[in-house]
């Protein structure tokens, strides 16, 4: 009997090993297609942890990193001096900076449009994060030959 329990074990292992069988998901684990958000923000930010909570509840993973001054960061990854925000983010090597939703972003990684990035320049009151409705904003896409353009109206 436990030679047979055995064999049986084995058999779903390598199934399951070469993709025959799909393992159920571990509770409280990012889906197989989960993308990683690095993430750069100042250490009192409360509202950056805001839009990462956003971002990991539309099945974004997050590394934080917590830094005394974003300014190298953002120059680093060439956002504009008009479009700069509270903290600064790469997806898949699209720069987002500041608050831009979730949405806008899953949008992003399935067009792949001619971009460095997105961005929410300044702090929207309405945007993921900050949470105060009613304001409308705009995101903004920039780095691509033809300068800055309106990606998504919000």
């Amino acid at each position: 009997m436990r030679k047979r329990k055995f064999i049986s074990v084995a058999i779903i292992g390598m199934l399951l090993g070469g993709g025959l069988l799909a393992a159920p998901p571990l509770l409280g684990s990012a889906p197989a297609s989960a993308q990683e958000v690095e993430v750069w923000k100042a250490r009192a930010c409360d509202c950056c942890e805001g839009w990462v909570k956003h971002m990991r509840s539309a099945g974004f993973t997050a590394k934080i990193h917590t830094v005394d001054n974003l300014d190298p960061i953002k120059a680093a990854n060439g956002v504009p001096d008009g479009l700069v925000s509270c903290h600064t983010a790469v997806l898949d090597g699209y720069v987002v900076e500041g608050h831009v939703p979730a949405t806008d972003l899953h949008r992003l990684l399935a067009e792949r449009p001619q971009a460095k990035g997105l961005a929410a320049p300044g702090m929207p009151p309405s945007a993921p994060g900050m949470d105060m409705p009613g304001q409308p904003y705009e995101v903004i896409a920039f780095g691509a030959s033809g300068g800055l353009a309106v990606y998504a109206h919000h």
